[in-house]
């Protein structure tokens, strides 16, 4: 047995070594480790993602990380006037004003950035990176989002263009019914907001995940949100968890639909988590379909069999690079490059 000073010096000596090895450890910061076996290279996305992922196999061949690779291969979408579901040529709100949201996430530093109403900037992705590698915060809106873009450089520009304005216009001529202003109503109101003229709602988004040669996951996702939304509204596309969601350890998921739907129930952190649990992607994003079916309880939001009227679907592959994806409603493709051929659209599953 020690005696109380032997006892007290070997206190001492231990408490110094503790000292000293927390010392070193403060000296070197920690490097990104993966305890998970990583599968080959991958990249899958919404369906309008067959030239991002293209895009981004490309680059993850030559050696890429995977955010940087998701990055290039959205930025081809959110450049593209012809798709009006980001970025220029994107669908406005109702006073015809183009607001973009975008999320990115790193696996391997566990780090994420969004941002959302950002206005007169094409690339809110690269703005979102920005947001994670420049700043303490993981999310800046509206003009303070605008002002850190334009000081990182980033040039306004009018990113309405001619056929999104007429569409706008169209949906202004038939305005009552199609807006997104409700009278007081309960849960079981059926018919409110009901859309009486003929004239679709268009919403849309790209999410882009990759897998890269070192094991690295990262994801994206950007959108212009739903069109003639209210001002400053914002979907689940910038909110971690909700539209986006990467665990270097598990896997990665991302989500397009309804954006409202998918918040209230914070659907790709939960894809995630049941892979972790050891579900295979597509049965993990069926699980979250069914999470939102749940979840959907307001009358108007449902049709005459108590099923949602509207669409949620889902893209997730885990850490080996199996992949799938969901959708509450059939009909929906998404986009999947292995590296190994051209990138291809393969049927996702669904709940109805």
């Amino acid at each position: 047995m020690l005696s109380p000073l032997t006892r007290r010096r070997f206190l001492q000596a231990a408490t110094l070594a503790g000292a000293g090895q927390l010392a070193s450890q403060a000296a070197a910061p920690p490097q990104p480790t993966s305890s998970t076996p990583a599968g080959r290279p991958l990249a899958i996305a919404s369906g309008n993602g067959l030239q991002a992922t293209a895009r981004a196999m490309a680059l993850i061949q030559q050696g890429a990380d995977a955010l940087d690779a998701v990055l290039a291969g959205v930025n081809l979408v959110e450049d593209d006037p012809n798709d009006h579901t980001v970025g220029l040529g994107g669908y406005p709100n109702e006073a015809g004003v183009v607001e973009l949201d975008a999320s990115v996430m790193h696996g391997p530093t566990g780090r994420g950035g969004a941002v959302a109403a950002l206005q007169n900037i094409r690339n809110p992705s690269n703005v979102a990176r920005l947001v994670m590698e420049r700043t303490d915060h993981v999310l800046l809106v509206g003009a303070g989002a605008l002002q850190f873009a334009k000081a990182h450089g980033f040039t306004e520009e009018n990113l309405l263009t001619n056929a999104a304005r007429e569409a706008w216009l169209k949906w202004k001529e038939s305005l009552s019914a199609q807006d997104d202003w409700l009278p007081p109503h309960s849960i079981q109101t059926p018919d409110v907001g009901a859309r009486r003229a003929p004239f679709a709602r268009p919403y849309g988004t790209i999410n882009c995940n990759a897998l890269d040669q070192r094991g690295g996951i990262s994801g994206c996702t950007t959108t212009s949100g739903l069109a003639f939304k209210i001002p400053g509204r914002v979907g689940d596309s910038p909110i971690l968890g909700a539209g986006l969601w990467v665990d270097n350890e598990v896997g990665a998921a991302g989500s397009t639909g309804r954006g409202e739907a998918n918040l209230l129930a914070c659907s790709s952190v939960m894809v995630v988590e049941y892979m972790r649990q050891g579900l295979a992607p597509e049965a993990a994003c069926l699980r979250a379909c069914q999470r939102i079916v749940t979840q959907t309880k307001m009358r108007r939001l449902l049709d005459d069999q108590g099923r949602p009227k509207f669409n949620v679907s889902f893209y997730a592959f885990n850490k080996q690079g199996d992949f799938g994806g969901a959708a509450i409603w059939p009909g929906f493709k998404f986009a999947v490059n292995t590296g190994e051929a051209e990138s291809r659209l393969v049927a996702g599953a669904h709940l109805y």
